[in-house]
């Protein structure tokens, strides 16, 4: 058990996908102007994160092991249809939540930290339950960033920013300030 809680805790924090390993930046600096895009933005990709642990799961154990060469591309059709159906779902059960997200929803399919949770996990030989471990973590990190960002920037709303430095200049600047935070858990690693 202490196993898995080192794995959530890791992929959640220590190595972060957003904030350490900067993957996902697409979400994390286009959807996250509103706290609740945001999380609401982070709660899907964290259902494909998950549905992605359990297909790479699956496709590991059963069918890849004859066709190893054919892994990435097996990973990049599962997360194209994963995607899909998550883009279905929402568009049906909350038609705002579809149009807020906008562009960002559809490139969850080229969200750079599905394929590396499926391509960590494959080369941690992660079995099923710490596969799923690792996808909620790694979720709930991104989550954890997005709504961070979102946070941050609805409260810059109410201060006066030079214009030099405002909109991307801003942002890009706030990432920079929450990575170098994030990077203080690195050491949790080596004390280990």
């Amino acid at each position: 058990m202490g196993d898995l809680a080192w794995i959530f805790v890791s992929s959640m924090v220590v190595n972060n996908f957003t904030l350490m390993l900067f993957l996902g930046l697409c979400p994390f600096l286009g959807v996250s102007a509103r706290i609740d895009t945001a999380l609401r933005m982070g709660v899907a990709n964290t259902f494909v994160l998950i549905m992605t642990a359990v297909a790479v799961w699956v496709l590991n154990a059963f069918v890849l092991p004859s066709a190893p060469y054919l892994r990435l591309i097996a990973f990049i059709i599962v997360i194209a249809s994963l995607v899909q159906i998550v883009e279905m779902v929402i568009k049906k059960l909350s038609p705002a939540l579809f149009r807020a997200l906008g562009i960002y929803l559809p490139l969850i399919t080229t969200n750079c930290a599905i394929l590396a949770l499926a391509i960590f996990q494959t080369n941690r030989e992660y079995g099923l339950l710490e596969g799923v471990v690792f996808a909620i973590g790694s979720g709930a990190g991104l989550t954890l960033a997005l709504v961070l960002m979102a946070s941050i920037r609805e409260g810059i709303e109410l201060v006066d920013v030079a214009e030099v430095a405002k909109g991307t200049a801003l942002v890009l600047l706030i990432a920079g300030s929450l990575s170098l935070a994030f990077m203080g858990f690195a050491g949790l690693l080596s004390s280990s």
